[in-house]
């Protein structure tokens, strides 16, 4: 898609198939923005806003067709709500329910306003930008008819402003804000795909195609290497699936000065089945995405490498399906780890932390400066939270807090957990050093306290993202499947971390 700028000084002038235009609650026309269309159409924005208050409460849209009284043929009034409490997380929301009602009405140009000083900051732009692409974004590989409505699609997307704004500084949000935004649509897209496709060996293929582009080493550890490195945690959950698995090890190095690195390690688990302990057959169609964390991870990376930024980044991701056989690992198992702590398997179905375990441990051994994890580990957590934030556990408040800033610079919301000792007692096993399960109670921090035990005194955050991975219904800049939670948050991360 072709993006760009666009400097008009009246909206009447702006030709194109779809304008899109903001209102905001209590806006009135005289000496704003709308004065000039409204005179245009002999009052009618006027009219709207007097007689449908509700049109600018947020995301609600009103749209029609111009009939040659203005250079746009159709425009798109997107309601924006209380304009102090706009967000960059509710431009881009707002985005991405406008540009699908532009697709809708078979427009190809999109034109998009900027007239409030706010809004020509950089960071609007940026978020204005990535909604419309990902409100775009759909996942069609396996229709065999395509809809009607992929006949006609935006091809070009303008940002109008006014005069005095500083182009060269909105091109460069731009171009982030496309960076991120197919980079999130790769995660979506990993996620989105049948387990059948998405295998170990499929992620590590895409790892190859990320670690070309952005100039990384990539390294993949296959059975026999995960065997002597003495990764049995991960081999235990492996060993009931024909599928091969892949430790993926991806190495940027934006800042040559510095020899540290920082972690970001993604859970990669294909399919999950629940081993030996069966999950019920209803929606288990969904645990093809149980690999969000991997995604999400391999996605930062691709947007890091792109964006060129001065720093370090050691990202492992460990894949494996999870699945019942003969050779699969049981209940009731004790196996060893890379961290050399032995674990008792009391559920097969808490997998996730076991491939964890040995990937944070690798990660020690590197002798990273900080890592930070991704995971659907637990059920415990969308009880907990929902499908609105993401889970914390840490080890260091300073690193989480600054995993914080990133998430709220990212627009993703999440909560830190308490890790109180006493939950420590629930993860303790009577015939060896942990069991892998606590129980329900307080599921979402135990399972994150285990995978803790095998980072030493590394600053460490875990990051659940069990209920915010996807989502059942479109809605703003996201769509029904994979959200491609965590992108945003690493790279708003990886840019902190650059600057420190």
């Amino acid at each position: 898609m072709h993006i760009y700028v666009e400097i008009k000084e009246q909206l009447g002038q702006a030709a194109c198939d779809s304008l899109v235009v903001g209102l905001y609650q209590d806006m009135k026309v005289s000496g704003s923005y709308l004065e000039e269309i409204d005179k245009a159409l002999a009052g009618y924005v006027t009219e709207l806003l007097s007689r449908q208050p509700k049109c600018s409460e947020f995301g609600e849209i009103h749209s029609f067709y111009t009939c040659g009284k203005i250079a746009a043929k159709h425009i798109i009034f997107i309601g924006l709500g209380n304009k102090e409490k706009l967000t960059a997380g509710k431009i881009r929301q707002a985005a991405g329910t406008a540009i699908r009602a532009a697709q809708k009405a078979n427009a190809r140009r999109v034109l998009t306003t900027l007239y409030r000083r706010e809004e020509t900051l950089p960071g609007a732009v940026q978020a204005m930008v990535e909604g419309s692409l990902l409100g775009l974004y759909s996942f069609d590989y396996y229709k065999t008819e395509k809809k009607a409505k992929e006949e006609v699609c935006v091809t070009e997307l303008g940002l109008l402003a006014g005069g005095q704004t500083d182009i060269a500084k909105l091109s460069l949000a731009m171009e982030k804000a496309q960076i991120i935004a197919e980079s999130i649509s790769l995660a979506r897209d990993l996620v989105n795909h049948p387990g059948q496709v998405m295998t170990p060996s499929k992620m590590a293929w895409h790892a190859s195609q990320i670690a070309k582009e952005g100039r990384m080493e990539l390294t993949v550890l296959d059975k026999g290497a995960m065997e002597k490195q003495g990764m049995h945690a991960l081999l235990a959950v492996a060993q009931g699936s024909v599928q091969p698995p892949a430790f993926i090890i991806l190495k940027y190095t934006g800042n040559k000065k510095s020899s540290s690195y920082v972690s970001f390690v993604g859970k990669g688990i294909t399919f999950d089945s629940g081993g030996i302990s069966l999950k019920p057959s209803e929606n288990m169609g969904d645990m093809k995405g149980d690999m969000a964390g991997g995604a999400a991870v391999l996605a930062a990376m691709y947007a890091i490498g792109r964006l060129g930024l001065p720093v370090n980044i050691l990202a492992l991701v460990p894949c494996t399906e999870n699945m019942p056989s003969g050779s699969a690992v049981k209940p009731g198992d004790v196996i060893s780890s890379l961290g050399g702590k032995t674990i008792e398997v009391v559920n097969t179905d808490a997998e996730g932390r076991l491939i964890l375990a040995d990937a944070v441990a690798y990660a020690v051994k590197q002798k990273t400066e900080k890592i930070i994890d991704l995971a659907t580990l637990t059920g415990a957590c969308v009880v907990a939270l929902g499908n609105v934030a993401s889970g914390l556990i840490t080890n260091q408040p300073e690193w989480c807090n600054q995993v914080k800033a990133a998430a709220a610079a990212a627009g993703e919301k999440v909560w830190e957990m308490p890790h109180f000792e006493e939950y420590e007692e629930q993860i303790k096993s009577d015939i060896a050093d942990l069991k892998n399960s606590g129980g329900r109670m307080a599921g979402m921090i135990t399972a994150g306290l285990f995978i803790g035990h095998f980072v030493e005194a590394i600053p460490w955050v875990h990051m659940d993202i069990a209920g915010t991975s996807d989502t059942t219904k479109a809605k703003g800049d996201q769509t029904k499947g994979g959200t491609g939670v965590g992108v945003r948050t690493l790279v708003e991360l990886a840019y902190s971390l650059a600057e420190a």
